[in-house]
């Protein structure tokens, strides 16, 4: 998809909020630092739509970006950070619940795992959460370019067993440097629109 208009419409805490024109949602998940904003701003050709911060844990709130008026991103926290109070981390918890099992626009969750090391244990709690709920889902493998391509099934392989991928779920190779995949999970989120 060739991307002009991007707009960041809300940064969200509470359902009420949300915004109200049944556009198709996709909500982007992963944990802290795994690179979610760099990979919404490859996704919409930008440099920095969405903020980059060297401190993980800094996204707060759900962000809803309009993209050519047809869709949404919506970025919501990191999970697995450990430097945000208990408390705080059960709020974002059940802000990210409420959203992701109540919202009807919400078409899948792109999960983003970093491809150099085997899924934590939060990526493989986000995954079963989501097929618990029967949410669909996109993984996103990135930081592809940090491996020598001769790696990359090897790397996919332990990805693919440490989530237990369920048939149908797609795990798509993708970098935020290259734009590899870029074109692939464009293919796969207008096939779930």
């Amino acid at each position: 998809m060739k991307v002009n208009n991007v707009e960041l419409v809300i940064s969200a805490v509470r359902p009420e909020q949300y915004p109200g024109d049944y556009l198709p949602e996709f909500a982007l998940a992963g944990r802290s630092n795994v690179g979610k904003s760099s990979f919404i701003n490859k996704m919409i050709g930008r440099k920095s739509m969405a903020r980059i911060s060297s401190k993980p844990g800094k996204t707060q709130t759900l962000n809803f970006y309009k993209i050519e008026e047809s869709i949404y991103f919506v970025d919501v926290p990191g999970y697995g950070f450990a430097k945000v109070s208990k408390t705080e981390r059960e709020a974002w918890g059940r802000m990210i619940e409420t959203y992701i099992t109540m919202r009807e626009q919400l078409k899948a969750v792109i999960q983003i795992v970093d491809l150099r090391h085997p899924p934590t244990q939060d990526d493989v709690m986000m995954y079963e959460f989501l097929k618990h709920h029967g949410i669909p889902c996109v993984i996103i493998a990135t930081k592809a370019d940090k491996i020598p391509k001769g790696k990359w099934q090897k790397h996919l392989k332990a990805t693919k067993e440490g989530l237990d991928i369920k048939e149908g779920d797609e795990v798509i190779l993708f970098s935020s440097e290259t734009g590899l995949g870029k074109d692939q999970v464009w293919a796969a989120l207008n096939a779930r629109r």
